[in-house]
């Protein structure tokens, strides 16, 4: 019933009555003047297993939601108008437009009654059913604008600013309705978890977890695949298994897109070898952060492509097919790594590479060990934010090597009436 019902709520367009349509920037101005409420780890922890009532999570989410899908509405607006204009971005505009409007429809409902929390999570699915593909509904605009005009540095560096933050910002809101969902929709169940936490999430079970679905791809692929080396440290309370307080498929992504990677790096570097080297994790323990390092014999990337490996505007595959087909490629937008990080950061955590030009690379990815620590890390729309737009990058104040001319090696000067 509760499936009928949510196709029949879902066929509903936005613009049924001029009226509505009217609303929507109202609407937009009216939220985004609020600034999104983060949540620790442990809030979402306490709040699952004793404190929590539908009731009070309802009157949260209505508000909560809306906030968050209104303060990035305002940010797409920012946007350069050519790719503001591209079919894709309108798409997935108009897709924050409906969700934020299904929600403020719920503002004045009352959450004593048992229908109107029934149909909040009708709407909640809805709401993560429609913007399931906006990863990649986003990325081909992105493509779109690339193909049709000339990127300049300026421009790059602001999509690359408003992309992990509209990243970040579904992050957190997927994970609010899944936690809703998890704890108030009959129709589903958790487990031993508190909505989508695991309150002793067994780090090294998601570790070989996503090496073991990596490899499994890999060798679709390739006919080959490395094998796993993992040593854990358990510094907090030596030789215990390692566990904390975490999301399990949100490591498990971050780990998933790492191992790809580092197979693949691995096995098209060593193609002429009789072995393929195995990739090795370290997992640690410590008082304060959780280390993981993931290092492989893959041959390493250059010192100038580090930084361009978590840009949205670089990869190093070929563009992906967009078809209905459910097989994953092995590599594809070049979001993987971007969005890899942003899942680290999401909890106050982080993700780094440190390569070996030659040899191989080192991925580190920190989570916080106490759930206290682990904050929703958020974007907000603001003055900041609005002037981040606006600023063109400043002039470099450091002599650039220019290529050779007539066997003299020339250096060029950026900054104005500067001379080397």
């Amino acid at each position: 019933m509760r499936a009928a019902r949510v196709a029949l709520r879902s066929a509903a367009p936005l613009a049924a009555t001029g009226g509505v349509s009217s609303r929507v920037p109202r609407e937009v101005e009216r939220f985004s003047r609020y600034s999104p409420s983060p949540l620790s780890i442990q809030q979402f922890l306490d709040f699952g297993s004793s404190n929590g009532c539908e009731r009070t999570s309802f009157a949260f989410l209505r508000q909560e939601l809306p906030v968050r899908l209104a303060n990035i509405l305002r940010e797409i607006d920012l946007l350069p108008d050519q790719l503001l204009s591209t079919p894709s971005v309108q798409l997935v505009k108009s897709w924050y437009i409906q969700s934020l409007m299904d929600l403020v429809e719920f503002h004045q409902k009352n959450p004593e009654d048992h229908r109107v929390l029934s149909d909040f999570i009708d709407a909640l699915v809805i709401v993560r059913n429609r913007h399931h593909d906006v990863v990649p509904i986003m990325a081909q605009g992105v493509i779109e604008y690339q193909d049709i005009f000339r990127v300049d540095p300026v421009t790059n560096q602001n999509i690359q600013y408003f992309l992990d933050r509209f990243y970040m910002n579904r992050i957190s809101i997927r994970m609010l309705i899944n936690q809703h969902m998890l704890l108030f929709d009959d129709n589903t169940n958790s487990g031993h978890h508190i909505g989508s936490i695991d309150p002793c999430c067994d780090v090294v079970g998601v570790v070989n977890d996503a090496f073991e679905s990596s490899r499994r791809l890999c060798d679709q692929y390739y006919l080959a695949s490395p094998e796993l080396s993992l040593f854990q440290v358990n510094g907090r309370v030596p030789g215990q298994p390692i566990h904390i307080v975490y999301v399990p498929s949100h490591l498990f992504h971050i780990l998933f897109e790492l191992f790809k990677n580092a197979m693949r790096a691995t096995v098209e570097h060593q193609e002429n070898n009789s072995s393929l080297s195995p990739v090795k994790v370290t997992v640690v323990l410590g008082k304060e952060d959780l280390t993981i390092k993931i290092s492989d014999t893959g041959g390493g990337v250059p010192l100038r492509k580090i930084n361009l490996l978590f840009s949205y505007m670089y990869s190093t595959a070929p563009r992906p097919v967009m078809d209905d087909s459910r097989n994953a490629p092995l590599a594809g937008f070049g979001y993987g790594l971007p969005i890899s990080r942003l899942y680290a950061k999401y909890f106050q955590g982080d993700l780094n590479l440190y390569s070996v030009p030659g040899y191989g690379t080192d991925a580190i990815i920190y989570l916080k060990a106490l759930s206290t620590e682990s904050v929703e890390k958020l974007p907000v729309f603001n003055k900041s934010a609005f002037k981040r737009y606006q600023m063109a990058t400043e002039a470099d104040d450091w002599c650039i090597p220019s290529k050779p001319k007539n066997s003299e090696a020339k250096c060029s000067c950026v900054k104005e009436m500067s001379s080397c």
